[in-house]
């Protein structure tokens, strides 16, 4: 059984489908349901997923298609013909959109690379990279915030792709989260019981810390550089 916003949420998108044959942007879906973030939205989308409501069409954006319509709602004739055009128009979108070879991840925020920040969570942008980029698993990008990583190659306002993961081997460039709060990219090292966050910049100083501190959110990818 769908929740109401799940439901409200589902109806809204079949009814702005069935108008303009294109799937709402997550601005308009949190306008339209009254919440205050675009990550309320992203998990509503997700449960209806779960659930066989709502497929997620790879390689595009707002690129979605509706399976089913909640029970006890009965569109009108006119909007199942409708509903049946949309399908069609976004699988031929997906066709050619594929042709494109792209792979598209979420832009979470800008992450700190010299001093911790707290854990940004929040999935309102996406980005596409050409396929092939990354490989297999679950990647998110970043923005660097901060210049402690600079002799790695990694320099304020880069873009870094992390791949998720709970665990790293030692050297590995990580995203980890410290004390739950805060979040940085830095180089992981293990000195016998303690787990150094090392930056590469003699600016700046490793931190040591306990095991139980420190939660690995992912190691680095990819990066990408824009020149201005």
């Amino acid at each position: 059984m769908l929740t109401r916003k799940q439901r409200d949420l589902l109806i809204y998108i079949h009814q702005k489908m069935s108008e303009d044959h294109i799937p709402p942007s997550f601005e308009e879906m949190k306008n339209a349901l009254g919440l205050k973030s675009k990550s309320g939205i992203h998990r509503l989308i997700s449960a209806l997923v779960e659930r066989g409501y709502i497929e997620r069409l790879p390689h595009r954006a707002r690129a979605l298609q509706i399976k089913k319509l909640p029970e006890g709602f009965e569109p009108h004739h006119n909007d199942k013909s409708k509903l049946a055009h949309v399908s069609r128009e976004i699988n031929a979108t997906h066709e050619v959109a594929a042709n494109y070879n792209v792979d598209e991840v979420p832009l979470y925020g800008r992450i700190a690379a010299g001093t911790p920040i707290e854990a940004i969570r929040s999935e309102e942008q996406t980005i596409q990279l050409p396929q092939g980029m990354i490989g297999s698993g679950d990647h998110y990008a970043l923005t660097i915030d901060g210049d402690s990583m600079i002799k790695a190659g990694i320099n304020n306002g880069d873009t870094v792709i992390i791949k998720r993961c709970d665990s790293a081997e030692n050297g590995d460039i990580v995203v980890a989260l410290v004390d739950d709060l805060e979040a940085t990219l830095k180089r992981l090292r293990r000195a016998g019981n303690k787990i150094v966050l090392e930056p590469e910049n003699d600016d700046y100083e490793p931190q040591i810390l306990e095991p139980d501190r420190v939660k690995i959110q992912g190691k680095l990818a990819s990066l990408i550089r824009t020149y201005h």
